[in-house]
């Protein structure tokens, strides 16, 4: 387990992590898909088959969070849509828990985020969960998906991160490899990232439940 006492600064990701990845899984799922079924009057089944392979070509790219870039090519007002449903964000439920207990202890919090910036906001304004954070970095701001390193590596530099020091959580595997590569000492798992989901489990890096898990060695 962690030793806290030899970590100063800790980065957390947004959805998924902090937040119960069910409000997109469903709004990127079912939300979007039933509102361009309607708009283009065709089948929900069809819309799927033509919005899944649309997301599957931009997974890893900044085009994959960015909301303009989506409303573009659906004709849809995709941050409107995420408005409409704004009732189904919600942390985890030991989120905020986690979130008193580390700024007691002192530590630097980030959150770094692959979402955009108005999605971002529009978050953190309806769970007040922004108060926590030192600062909230999008990959929108670096120019970079957190998957890629030189969103690392400018994140590093601009907020004169010790890598050695740091603490980083996610719920995506390939993102903490990538931020391991780049020096960062201590990547964790969070392997439940929606309600609704199943637990993935890492073979190469910590891997929590719950932030609970930490808490009680905090």
């Amino acid at each position: 387990m962690i030793d806290f006492d030899k970590i100063d600064i800790i980065l957390l990701d947004m959805d998924g992590t902090i937040l119960d990845k069910y409000f997109d899984d469903y709004f990127w799922e079912n939300y979007v898909p039933e509102k361009f079924a309607q708009k283009n009057q065709i089948s929900l089944e069809e819309a799927k088959k033509v919005l899944f392979s649309m997301y599957k070509a931009e997974e890893g790219t900044l085009n994959w969070t960015d909301i303009d870039f989506w409303s573009q090519k659906t004709g849809l007002d995709i941050l409107a849509l995420k408005e409409e449903l704004k009732e189904l964000i919600r942390p985890h439920p030991d989120s905020e828990e986690f979130l008193k207990k580390v700024t007691q202890k002192s530590k630097k919090i980030y959150l770094v985020t692959n979402a955009h910036n108005k999605v971002m906001e529009l978050k953190l304004n309806k769970t007040g969960l922004h108060k926590y954070f030192y600062a909230c970095i999008t990959s929108f701001d670096l120019g970079f998906p957190k998957e890629n390193i030189n969103f690392w590596e400018k994140f590093k530099s601009h907020y004169g991160i010790k890598e050695n020091k740091t603490l980083f959580i996610d719920d995506t595997e390939e993102v903490l490899h990538t931020a391991w590569l780049s020096g960062i000492r201590y990547p964790v798992l969070r392997s439940l990232s929606s309600s609704q989901g199943r637990a993935k489990k890492s073979h190469k890096f910590l891997t929590i439940n719950n932030f609970h898990e930490l808490i009680n060695v905090l």
